[in-house]
């Protein structure tokens, strides 16, 4: 069985410069939610009609890894990070100040490409540093997501519509974002890949793609459908206050990743994911009972934490950076799939279906992870060259 790789060193520069760019980027992923109503007085639109700006920010970010993995690969890490900044600076300032609703949106897409860019570039990056490197920006995405609220409320406590300010001060981030990976940029010292495989190396590296995408599809799918669907779940069984129990399965997540930041290093990245996706799954089948339903979403988020960006640091290990962010795809396809088909069943069959769907996902990833770990061990990781 070969091991993997070291994990590059990471300097302080390089910590700073993933702190705020991925406190950026959870701020906007999680701001447009809260701020819909602030959307639909400005712009005067219906409630049906606010959610395309959740829209056009998704298409937007969903369409990036791609030409992020093809860019990095020709224009380097620097360039693809500084357009992506560029771009989510400039869609969030078109968001703030644009006065009618068809400008708004086009701002969210270019604001959402910006995020995505910058996301795919900077997880393929911090996934060659190993698991707690990926952990921990992903922890900090996580603190951004939990501090979107409070900015559009403090945003609004001024008086007037809370748009300018809440989405000026995500621009302002942006640019104090880029001038910190400025700087760290010198200090950077990624590793490269080989660029030139033979033709069985590179049959091997399609395979595991394909196994890596589909993991990403599955896992997105579980944290995104338990985080849109388990209130309504938790509401349809009587609980009181299911908003508070979801909150606490994000804050679950984030703790989870802090954790593994911290002590993570201690274990083999496939065999985390697997003991995670394997705790994942038992937390859903738990909340199959309605009394202990609230504890066992709490618990999905503490067991789902490491999975993404682990997951990230695990193949990071056999892709190359631009195959990497291709499994980025993978994740926006079951952000979109899970949602869908835990609608379906909660109005098909009712409460019991959320969970049910969720255990089977956690089923399927599971046996996905262990499919993968057999697969991996068998071939070697890719060796990285000096830079």
């Amino acid at each position: 069985m070969s091991t993997a790789p070291p994990a590059h060193p990471l300097s302080l520069p390089v910590v700073w410069a993933g702190a705020f760019a991925f406190l950026t980027l959870g701020v906007l992923q999680a701001v447009y939610g809260p701020a819909f109503p602030a959307f639909e007085e400005r712009y005067g639109v219906t409630t049906a009609q606010v959610g395309l700006m959740a829209s056009a920010h998704f298409i937007g970010s969903a369409s990036a890894p791609p030409l992020a993995g093809l860019l990095l690969t020709r224009l380097g890490l620097g360039r693809v990070v500084t357009a992506g900044f560029v771009l989510l600076a400039a869609g969030v300032s078109l968001v703030a100040l644009a006065p009618s609703w068809p400008l708004a949106l086009l701002g969210a897409l270019v604001g959402g490409l910006g995020l995505g860019g910058v996301s795919a570039a900077l997880n393929a990056s911090y996934a060659l540093f190993g698991t707690q490197a990926i952990n921990f920006v992903n922890a900090v995405f996580g603190v951004g997501s939990m501090l979107a609220p409070l900015l559009l409320t403090l945003s609004a406590a001024r008086g007037g519509s809370p748009l300018p300010l809440t989405f000026g001060t995500i621009a302002g981030l942006a640019v104090l974002s880029l001038l910190v990976f400025a700087f760290a940029l010198s200090t950077w010292g990624l590793p490269r890949r080989h660029s030139t495989l033979d033709e069985r190396t590179q049959q091997a590296q399609g395979g595991k793609l394909g196994l890596f995408t589909a993991l990403m599809l599955l896992y997105v799918g579980l944290e995104v459908g338990t985080g849109a669907w388990a209130a309504k779940a938790l509401s349809a069984s009587g609980h009181a206050h299911p908003a508070l129990m979801v909150s606490a399965y994000w804050g679950g997540l984030t703790v989870s990743r802090i954790l593994t930041s911290l002590f993570g290093a201690r274990f083999a990245a496939g065999r985390l994911v697997l003991g995670a996706a394997i705790l994942a799954t038992l937390a859903a089948a738990l909340a199959l009972s309605p009394p202990l339903a609230p504890l066992a979403y709490v618990l999905v988020g503490l067991a789902c934490g490491p999975i993404f960006p682990t997951t990230l640091a695990w193949a990071a290990q056999h892709l190359p950076a631009r195959l990497l962010t291709l499994t980025l795809v993978g994740g926006s396809a079951g952000g979109i799939l899970m949602p869908w088909l835990l609608g379906l069943g909660f109005a098909g069959l009712g409460a019991w279906a959320v969970p049910a769907l969720l255990t089977l996902c956690g089923v399927l990833l599971s046996g996905l992870v262990l499919v993968t770990l057999r697969l991996t061990h068998r071939l070697p990781p890719m060796p990285p060259e000096r830079a």
